[in-house]
């Protein structure tokens, strides 16, 4: 009877002592899952705020021999494409090949890093020679040699002041193209010395 009184106080203590064991292991298994999940969450976040970069510059050059430097304020990669980096408080040089340089600002942009292709928007100032125009959109693109401005145009040089929709420069040839979207609508061209010294 002895025996037994013993025999079952040990069973209950191992028993006891069993429990508190693999419930201490488990216990701990949630502490680091817990743990790894906020270390995952914690990186997740550091990952997603850091596609920002300040005060970048990327410079190419083509085949002809044009250069294309653009700085902006800050840049944020496009966490769905990372070609793709949006662009704030931006300027750009354009070194031609014979010299002459074409100068971009504007409030935002979009800069693809594979083809070099920019899209400069709001407040977009383009100088170039005695020509200046501006604009709210600037599609700059290098395979198709052409820089296109839209919406709001405004295009001065030392001899006239034309209001269109649209201008269409060749980079190489310097050929530029004025119109509007309405074909019903034409050009409003005015002499710089009719409409003022402005």
């Amino acid at each position: 009877m002895q025996n037994k009184k013993i025999r079952n106080t040990l069973i209950t203590i191992f028993g006891l002592t069993l429990l508190i064991i693999i419930y201490n292991h488990f216990s701990d298994k949630e502490k680091i899952s817990s743990i790894d999940s906020k270390v995952i969450s914690s990186e997740s976040k550091t990952k997603t705020s850091s596609n920002l970069i300040k005060d970048l510059s990327y410079s190419s050059k083509d085949l002809k021999g044009n250069e294309y430097i653009i700085n902006a304020v800050e840049g944020e990669i496009d966490l769905k494409n990372p070609n793709i980096i949006f662009l704030s408080n931006v300027s750009a040089r354009i070194i031609l090949n014979d010299g002459n340089v074409i100068y971009i600002t504007s409030n935002d942009g979009i800069y693809n890093s594979e083809n070099y292709d920019t899209v400069f928007s709001k407040n977009v100032k383009v100088d170039y020679l005695d020509n200046k125009i501006t604009g709210e959109y600037l599609d700059f693109s290098t395979i198709r040699n052409k820089m296109i401005i839209s919406e709001n145009v405004i295009y001065n040089n030392t001899e006239n002041r034309l209001f269109a929709d649209v201008v269409e420069v060749t980079i190489d040839t310097k050929d530029t193209k004025i119109y509007m979207l309405d074909e019903d609508k034409k050009v409003n061209l005015k002499s710089i010395n009719w409409y003022g010294n402005n």
